[in-house]
């Protein structure tokens, strides 16, 4: 009767120690969680496990655990918040499966995206054919992002967080040293100023970071 006594509040208090745990965290839909998030719920579940399997144990060698890997999260979530690098590691980047209606076969291999995944991910979009598609991104999360031919085109970043970003440059057949022209034009020196800076319609379009406002 006593070890379900303590299993019993063992469960409150780790059901509202975890739901603390996870509004700290913040709000992210489930299909959005980064690697970093999965591995800490993973690993957060299996100390609960142990906490309520283990009774005779003090409930603190669970406790303690958990902080330990809120405080990684919120670590991490910092660093990717100051860090793009940072980011494209833990979680990787949005990778284009199709372009112009071609299936971009290396990097349907590099992912290990085949076209079964791919088919049937146009068909829940309506799509019956990837000619239809003008660009379709593989995203971190493992969504197919498309757009067809008479969209709206996707907008690349070509500055993110003061960082240009060279593969989105390639994909206009630009270069560092012609966004670097065009933005002195508009009288931006530093393209750390920036927040982040697209292309669209044929023109730059930027957001200068709050300090530089």
């Amino acid at each position: 009767m006593h070890d379900l006594f303590v299993i019993g509040y063992r469960t409150i208090l780790l059901y509202i120690l975890i739901v603390i745990i996870l509004r700290i965290m913040g709000k992210r839909e489930v299909g959005e969680l980064g690697v970093i998030d999965i591995v800490v719920f993973v690993i957060m579940a299996e100390v609960a496990a142990f906490a309520l399997d283990s009774p005779d144990k003090e409930l603190l060698q669970s406790i303690v655990p958990m902080l330990i890997l809120l405080a990684i999260q919120l670590l991490s979530s910092f660093i990717s918040l100051k860090s793009k690098r940072f980011r494209n590691t833990v979680d990787g980047e949005p990778t284009i499966i199709i372009r112009h209606g071609q299936i971009v076969e290396h990097e349907m291999r590099k992912q290990r995206y085949n076209l079964d995944d791919l088919f049937q991910q146009l068909r829940e979009q309506q799509i019956g054919s990837v000619h239809e598609v003008s660009f379709a991104y593989l995203e971190p999360s493992g969504n197919l992002s498309v757009f067809k031919h008479d969209d709206i085109q996707p907008v690349l970043a070509l500055v993110s967080d003061g960082v240009i970003q060279l593969k989105h440059l390639g994909l206009i057949g630009q270069t560092a040293e012609w966004l670097e022209k065009e933005l002195k034009n508009q009288g931006i020196s530093d393209v750390q100023q920036i927040f982040y800076c697209t292309f669209e319609n044929g023109e730059l379009k930027y957001q200068l970071k709050e300090k530089f406002q």
